[in-house]
């Protein structure tokens, strides 16, 4: 059982949806840190980053990533890179009804989120964000600082790079390949692979333009 205090970063939309799924899985969170104050939001406003530096040692805190993705993972990749950089550890978040085998490997700091279902034999990298009713079928790979967006179904064996965006509702066929730094449009359906830094959409999905 977690002991060390809990402190979440971010107060938007997704941080708003973390709090849900941290209160029912018994989590306790002191509070959130943001450049910003939220009225009503539903745990308190602790202050900026600055809070954390001079109030809780690396060691002895857990963090949490509640900063979302639409698009572009930069945001959130770097507010997780800030903090590993002093030496802070970030819990992952995951969901009650996710269905998630024993025989999966999951990175730092992951979060699934509700109605997910992960099949056997999945590695998901660090600080990856798998949204809710996702589908990950048997074997893929998918890396770190990516984000799958609500409604997205990978077929069986299906690799996502790093730092990749797969936008709602989208749909990878088994054995392909998705480059770092991709961005997949919404409802867009994956039949090639599809190389680094790209946007690519449409039913076939195709590659528009470079990133």
């Amino acid at each position: 059982m977690n002991t060390k205090p809990v402190i979440l970063i971010g107060n938007g939309g997704h941080a708003n949806v973390l709090v849900n799924i941290l209160q029912m899985n018994n989590i306790d969170v002191i509070g959130c840190v943001s450049p910003k104050f939220v009225e009503d939001f539903p745990i308190p406003y602790l202050g900026t980053d600055d809070f954390i530096f001079k109030n809780y040692m690396p060691k002895e805190t857990f963090l949490i990533n509640g900063i979302g993705s639409v698009g572009d993972m930069g945001n959130r990749k770097n507010a997780y890179l800030y903090y590993k950089r002093y030496g802070y550890t970030f819990l992952s978040v995951i969901h009650p009804s996710v269905i998630l085998p024993v025989n999966c490997t999951l990175g730092e700091g992951v979060q699934l989120m509700a109605g997910a279902v992960i099949q056997p034999n999945v590695s998901i990298g660090e600080n990856t964000l798998i949204n809710t009713s996702a589908s990950i079928d048997h074997d893929c790979q998918i890396g770190a600082h990516v984000h799958i967006a609500p409604g997205t179904v990978l077929s069986g064996n299906v690799c996502v790079q790093d730092e990749t965006h797969i936008g709602t509702s989208a749909t990878v066929i088994q054995n392909i390949k998705i480059g770092t730094k991709c961005t997949i449009g919404a409802g867009s359906v994956v039949v090639k692979n599809i190389s680094d830094r790209t946007l690519a959409i449409g039913t076939p999905a195709r590659e528009v333009r470079k990133k």
